[in-house]
């Protein structure tokens, strides 16, 4: 598990094709690596990586096809930037909100406006997954864990602020880039119990006041 705090940017070093797969290297910049080992997670953009090799500039990790295919992985180039973030540990801080590092899906950076010091940004999702992103929720997008200002049908927006732009890899995103989408796993429990028919009865205004109908 992890929280959505991005504790380094780093970069693509290497990427080496693999019996149909790839190796992934990756620079890790300032990222403290005293405490990983072999076979410890490391979110990278949003995607839980397993670390097969270790050295003093990174790590690196085999990615599958499915994960390729369905993430922005497989768009890398070497020296993109990508967000870094250990596993998390009980004793840690919960400083976003609980992230799998399981990608549901891709989105698109709509636009990016202003706002006062910080910056606004939509982005829009398909619609499977705009069912599960609520005004005032939380999401988590390139590993990062952000709230929702508003929605509106499959667009939703968010704002950055200056620390968030410079010390994640969102200075390096533009309009029309794809980004990682993990949609707080709560509302996909929730869609569960429901569709289960084994979830008490809820309420449905309360379920209208927090974005589930």
């Amino acid at each position: 598990m992890f929280t959505g705090i991005i504790q380094s940017v780093g970069r693509i070093a290497r990427i080496e094709p693999r019996g149909g797969d790839v190796r992934l290297a990756v620079d890790t910049a300032d990222l403290d690596l005293t405490d990983v080992q072999l076979g410890d997670s490391i979110a990278v953009s949003g995607v839980c990586l397993t670390a097969v090799t270790l050295d003093t500039r990174g790590f690196s990790a085999d990615v599958s096809n499915e994960t390729l295919s369905l993430t922005t992985l497989g768009k890398l180039k070497a020296g993109d930037p990508v967000n870094l973030e250990k596993a998390l540990r009980l004793a840690d801080r919960l400083g976003g909100h609980l992230v799998s590092g399981h990608v549901d899906g891709l989105g698109k950076v709509v636009s990016v406006t202003p706002d006062g010091r910080s910056q606004r940004w939509t982005f829009e999702v398909p619609a499977t997954l705009s069912r599960y992103i609520a005004a005032k929720g939380s999401v988590c997008i390139d590993g990062t864990s952000l709230t929702v200002n508003e929605v509106a049908g499959n667009r939703f927006g968010v704002n950055l602020i200056p620390h968030t732009v410079e010390h994640t890899a969102f200075h390096a995103r533009r309009p029309g880039d794809a980004v990682n989408i993990e949609v707080d796993v709560v509302a996909r429990y929730i869609e569960r119990l429901l569709s289960s028919g084994e979830a008490p009865r809820l309420d449905e205004a309360f379920l209208r006041q927090h974005g589930f109908a």
